[in-house]
C-alpha cells in the first residue's frame, strides 16, 4: 500500500497501497532544470528614406511557462511552452483548467473528510451510497487492480484505521504495532467485498470496512489534469503531483521529457537512473519516503494487505505506463509482489515498463524500458 493517503490528506497515515504521495519520491524534472531563453522581441526600424527596408520580426522562440501549487497534500508542478498559436496567457488558461480539475476531483475522492464521496461511503458503511461517475470509475479501477495483482493492491487499506503511522502521523519514537492488533484488523481489508452499481452510480463497503482511494486517486487526477491541458490545445507539457508524473509530447527542441529515479538509500535528490517520458506516466513506490528503523529493521508505509506488515521484496519500484492511474496502481503491486511475479504483471500490461531495485539492491529493467532508461550509478546499499 502506498502514499495516496498523503495525497488526499497530509495528516492521514499512509498505509497499504497509498503510494508515497507525500514525498516526491526522488523525482528530478530534468526537463525543468534548464531555463529557456526569453522570447525574442520583434523590432521595427524605419528611416526617413523612402527606400527604407520593410519591418522584420525575429523568429519565434518558445517560452517555458511554469505553475506550481500545493494541493492534495503534495506539490503540484505544471510546465509547458508557448507556440506560434498559443501565447503565455493561453498556456496559463490551460494550466488553470487543470488546477480546477484538482479542486473538483479532490472533493470527491478524499478519504479524510465526510463531505467527499469516499467519506459518505465510509460514513454509511453497509449501505449503497450514490456517488459521482468519476468516483465509481476510480473504485472500479481499484477493484480491477486488486484482481490482477493477487490482492496486493487493495482499496480497503483504510480499514486498518491508522494502525501503522508514518510521515506526519508518525510518533516521536515510532514502533510497529503488536501482532494481535494486526491480526484483529487484517480481516477487514478485503477489496473483493466492495460492491458497485452503475445506474445510478453507487458504492457499498461492509460495515467493518473503509474505502481509501489514495493509492490510485492521485494518478487519476493527474490524467484528468493532462486531459484538461490537451483540451486547451497544449501538446507539449509536464504534469507532476508529488511522485506521479505525466509527460506529453516532446519539448520544443524535439528532446523527450526526462526524470530521475531516486536512489532508495541515497540522500534526497540523489538519482541512480534517468527515464524518458513521451506521452507516458511515471510513478515510484519506495520504502524510503515514509519509514523508520526499529531494532535494526526498516518499517515503511507500503503494507502488504495479505500480511498487514510492510512488504520486503523490494526497495523501490518505478513504473512507466500510458496513464498515471495505471502507473499509480501497478507500482505498489509490483513492489509487494516482488521482482519475479511483479515483472510478469508488468509484461502482461500494455505499454507498461518497470525499474526495480530489489531487497538485495539489484537493479532490474523490464524489456519495454530497454533503451529508455539510463543507469547512472549503482544504488547505495544499507538497511
Amino acid at each position: 500500500m502506498h502514499h495516496g493517503a498523503e495525497l488526499l490528506s497530509p495528516s492521514t497515515t499512509n498505509l497499504m497501497i497509498t503510494r508515497a504521495f507525500s514525498a516526491c519520491i526522488g523525482l528530478l524534472l530534468v526537463a525543468c532544470d534548464t531555463s529557456p531563453k526569453e522570447p525574442a522581441e520583434a523590432r521595427q526600424r524605419s528611416t526617413p528614406s523612402a527606400s527604407s527596408s520593410a519591418s522584420t520580426s525575429a523568429p519565434f522562440e518558445p517560452q517555458r511557462v511554469d505553475l506550481q501549487a500545493d494541493a492534495m497534500g503534495t506539490k503540484l508542478h505544471l510546465v509547458s511552452f508557448t507556440t506560434p498559436k498559443l501565447d503565455e496567457h493561453a498556456v496559463r488558461l490551460g494550466m488553470e483548467a487543470a488546477m480546477a480539475e484538482v479542486k473538483r476531483l479532490s472533493k470527491l475522492l478524499s478519504d479524510w473528510t465526510n463531505d467527499s464521496d469516499v467519506g459518505h461511503v465510509n460514513h454509511n458503511a453497509g449501505e449503497f451510497v450514490e456517488v459521482a461517475p468519476e468516483t465509481l470509475e476510480v473504485v472500479k479501477k481499484g477493484l480491477w487492480a486488486g484482481r490482477v495483482s493477487e490482492g496486493t493492491f487493495d482499496i480497503t487499506w483504510n480499514s486498518l484505521g491508522g494502525l501503522w503511522r508514518f510521515g506526519d502521523a508518525a510518533e516521536a519514537d515510532p514502533k510497529p504495532p503488536s501482532r494481535s492488533e494486526i491480526k484483529r484488523l487484517l480481516p477487514r481489508v478485503n477489496y473483493s467485498r466492495v460492491e458497485t452499481l452503475d445506474a445510478p452510480p453507487q458504492v457499498k463497503v461492509p460495515r467493518d470496512s473503509k474505502l481509501g482511494l489514495g493509492g490510485i486517486a492521485k494518478g487519476y487526477i493527474v490524467d484528468k489534469m493532462a486531459a484538461a491541458m490537451r483540451n486547451a490545445k497544449l501538446t507539449s507539457f509536464l504534469v507532476q503531483a508529488g511522485g506521479d508524473l505525466y509527460g506529453a509530447g516532446r519539448k520544443p527542441d524535439g528532446s523527450p521529457w526526462v526524470s530521475g529515479i531516486q536512489d532508495p538509500r541515497g540522500k534526497e535528490g540523489k538519482f541512480f537512473a534517468v527515464i524518458e517520458l513521451t506521452d507516458h506516466a511515471f510513478s515510484t513506490a519506495g520504502d524510503y519516503a515514509r519509514a523508520y528503523i526499529h531494532d535494526g529493521k526498516r518499517y515503511h508505509h507500503i503494507i502488504d494487505p495479505r500480511t498487514g506488515y510492510p512488504a520486503d521484496a523490494s526497495r523501490s519500484v518505478t513504473i512507466w505506463a500510458p496513464s498515471a492511474l495505471l502507473a499509480d496502481a501497478i507500482d505498489d503491486a509490483v513492489f509487494i509482489l516482488g521482482p519475479e511475479k511483479g515483472l510478469k504483471l508488468v509484461e502482461a500490461s500494455d505499454g507498461v515498463g518497470a525499474v526495480i531495485v530489489t531487497a538485495k539492491n539489484k537493479v532490474i529493467v523490464s524489456k519495454r524500458l530497454e533503451g529508455k532508461v539510463k543507469i547512472t550509478a549503482q544504488p547505495t546499499d544499507g538497511i
